[in-house]
Protein backbone atom coordinates (compact mmCIF):
# COMPACT_ATOMS: atom_id res chain seq x y z
CA UNK A 1 0.00 0.00 0.00
CA UNK A 2 1.39 3.73 -0.55
CA UNK A 3 2.29 5.52 2.47
CA UNK A 4 1.75 2.47 4.60
CA UNK A 5 3.68 2.53 7.88
CA UNK A 6 3.94 -1.07 7.41
CA UNK A 7 7.34 -2.64 7.39
CA UNK A 8 8.09 -5.99 5.34
CA UNK A 9 8.66 -8.77 7.24
CA UNK A 10 12.59 -9.81 7.69
CA UNK A 11 13.86 -12.83 5.55
CA UNK A 12 16.14 -15.53 7.30
CA UNK A 13 19.52 -14.32 4.90
CA UNK A 14 19.10 -10.81 6.91
CA UNK A 15 18.75 -11.82 10.10
CA UNK A 16 21.83 -14.37 9.78
CA UNK A 17 24.56 -11.70 10.39
CA UNK A 18 23.24 -9.83 13.14
CA UNK A 19 22.10 -13.44 15.25
CA UNK A 20 25.61 -14.59 14.10
CA UNK A 21 26.77 -11.40 15.78
CA UNK A 22 24.97 -11.29 19.04
CA UNK A 23 25.71 -14.93 19.50
CA UNK A 24 28.97 -14.36 19.17
CA UNK A 25 28.86 -11.30 21.73
CA UNK A 26 27.05 -13.79 24.29
CA UNK A 27 29.56 -16.46 24.02
CA UNK A 28 32.40 -14.44 25.26
CA UNK A 29 30.14 -12.10 27.27
CA UNK A 30 27.56 -14.37 28.57
CA UNK A 31 29.99 -16.24 31.04
CA UNK A 32 28.85 -15.44 34.54
CA UNK A 33 29.82 -12.13 36.68
CA UNK A 34 32.30 -11.16 33.39
CA UNK A 35 29.11 -8.56 33.02
CA UNK A 36 30.00 -7.29 37.07
CA UNK A 37 33.74 -7.91 36.14
CA UNK A 38 33.44 -5.00 33.53
CA UNK A 39 30.67 -2.96 35.64
CA UNK A 40 33.20 -2.68 38.59
CA UNK A 41 36.05 -1.55 36.57
CA UNK A 42 34.07 1.01 34.64
CA UNK A 43 34.76 2.96 38.03
CA UNK A 44 38.49 2.86 37.69
CA UNK A 45 41.53 0.72 37.64
CA UNK A 46 40.81 -2.18 40.79
CA UNK A 47 42.99 -4.59 41.90
CA UNK A 48 42.60 -8.37 42.30
CA UNK A 49 41.34 -8.32 45.68
CA UNK A 50 38.78 -5.40 45.56
CA UNK A 51 36.99 -6.89 42.61
CA UNK A 52 36.77 -10.02 44.63
CA UNK A 53 35.39 -8.15 47.31
CA UNK A 54 32.87 -6.01 45.27
CA UNK A 55 31.19 -8.78 43.33
CA UNK A 56 30.96 -10.97 46.35
CA UNK A 57 30.53 -14.78 46.18
CA UNK A 58 33.33 -15.02 42.64
CA UNK A 59 35.74 -17.87 43.77
CA UNK A 60 39.20 -16.77 43.39
CA UNK A 61 39.81 -19.40 40.71
CA UNK A 62 36.64 -18.37 38.72
CA UNK A 63 37.59 -14.75 39.02
CA UNK A 64 41.38 -15.35 37.84
CA UNK A 65 39.55 -17.14 34.94
CA UNK A 66 37.81 -14.39 33.67
CA UNK A 67 40.31 -11.22 34.10
CA UNK A 68 42.29 -13.58 31.85
CA UNK A 69 39.41 -13.95 29.19
CA UNK A 70 38.74 -10.21 29.45
CA UNK A 71 43.15 -9.29 29.20
CA UNK A 72 43.11 -12.01 26.34
CA UNK A 73 40.08 -10.43 24.61
CA UNK A 74 41.62 -6.86 25.37
CA UNK A 75 39.09 -5.10 27.23
CA UNK A 76 40.80 -4.80 30.08
CA UNK A 77 44.45 -4.46 30.64
CA UNK A 78 46.56 -6.13 33.73
CA UNK A 79 49.28 -3.97 35.33
CA UNK A 80 52.05 -5.41 37.60
CA UNK A 81 53.67 -2.75 40.33
CA UNK A 82 56.84 -4.17 41.64
CA UNK A 83 56.76 -4.15 45.62
CA UNK A 84 56.92 -4.11 48.24
CA UNK A 85 54.29 -5.46 48.30
CA UNK A 86 53.77 -6.50 44.36
CA UNK A 87 50.09 -5.35 43.39
CA UNK A 88 48.35 -6.03 40.39
CA UNK A 89 46.20 -3.59 39.21
CA UNK A 90 43.45 -4.21 36.24
CA UNK A 91 41.80 -1.36 34.29
CA UNK A 92 39.26 -1.40 31.29
CA UNK A 93 41.19 -0.74 28.01
CA UNK A 94 39.21 1.53 25.12
CA UNK A 95 37.61 -1.47 24.04
CA UNK A 96 35.92 -2.66 27.19
CA UNK A 97 34.76 1.18 27.69
CA UNK A 98 33.39 1.54 24.21
CA UNK A 99 31.17 -1.49 25.86
CA UNK A 100 30.03 0.02 28.80
CA UNK A 101 26.95 2.09 27.30
CA UNK A 102 25.44 -1.27 25.38
CA UNK A 103 25.94 -2.99 29.07
CA UNK A 104 24.32 0.16 30.76
CA UNK A 105 21.24 -0.17 28.39
CA UNK A 106 20.93 -4.40 29.28
CA UNK A 107 21.14 -3.23 32.94
CA UNK A 108 18.35 -0.59 32.60
CA UNK A 109 16.41 -3.12 30.82
CA UNK A 110 16.82 -5.81 33.39
CA UNK A 111 16.16 -3.21 36.07
CA UNK A 112 13.14 -2.21 33.93
CA UNK A 113 11.66 -5.47 32.92
CA UNK A 114 12.98 -8.29 35.30
CA UNK A 115 11.92 -8.96 38.90
CA UNK A 116 13.78 -7.88 41.70
CA UNK A 117 16.58 -10.77 42.56
CA UNK A 118 20.15 -11.71 43.90
CA UNK A 119 22.98 -10.79 41.40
Amino acid sequence: MPGSNVTQPVTADQCGPVAEDLARAFRFLGKRWTAMILGHLSHGPTGFRDLARGIGGISDSVLSARLTDLTAGELITRSVSEGPPVTVTYELTERGQALMPALDLIAAWARDNLPPGDC
